[in-house]
């Protein structure tokens, strides 16, 4: 890898891991060796708070298929996303399980242990990467969409 990469990548990955630390490590708990992010933070606001950290997590799998991870490894960080994500939206257990899972911080050790896997750029990558974006985009959206259901059907249970 030339210089210049290298140091492109590194000043990336740099902040990746601020970005990944934010959302899963940011704050400590007093008395405690426990951290947590503003993803189990922002995951007890309806809708808006998973979609937001969903998006963040997607941003930082974009980056990393950028970076040329080769794509099992981007098949696994994606899975580490949806299965968050999927878990997310259960009310108060799913806010608990982000404190433990920090799939943020998963996706960036995946993305500091191949990162120096560096396949040849090829056109099917570019193409790869785009359809990465649509699905993570379409999958935020989803989740979005499946929170405001959810809410709009407990409203009309309630009333």
């Amino acid at each position: 890898m030339s210089q210049v990469k290298q140091s492109s990548h590194q000043s990336k990955v740099a902040r990746l891991r601020r970005l990944s630390q934010l959302l899963d490590n940011a704050i400590p708990i007093p008395g405690t060796p426990y951290r947590i992010g503003l993803d189990p933070i922002l995951g007890v606001l309806p809708g808006g708070g998973d979609t937001v950290t969903g998006a963040l997590g997607a941003y930082i799998i974009v980056e990393a298929a950028r970076m040329g991870l080769p794509r099992k490894v981007i098949g696994q960080m994606v899975s580490n996303i949806i299965f968050d994500s999927v878990v997310g939206i259960i009310p108060v257990l799913g806010d608990l399980f982000d404190v433990g899972w920090k799939a943020n911080l998963r996706n960036m050790a995946l993305l500091e242990k191949y990162l120096h896997i560096t396949p040849k750029k090829r056109k099917s990558d570019f193409i790869f990467l785009i359809g990465l974006t649509l699905l993570l985009v379409i999958i935020v959206l989803g989740f979005a969409t499946l929170t405001v259901l959810l809410i709009r059907w407990l409203w009309n249970s309630i009333n």
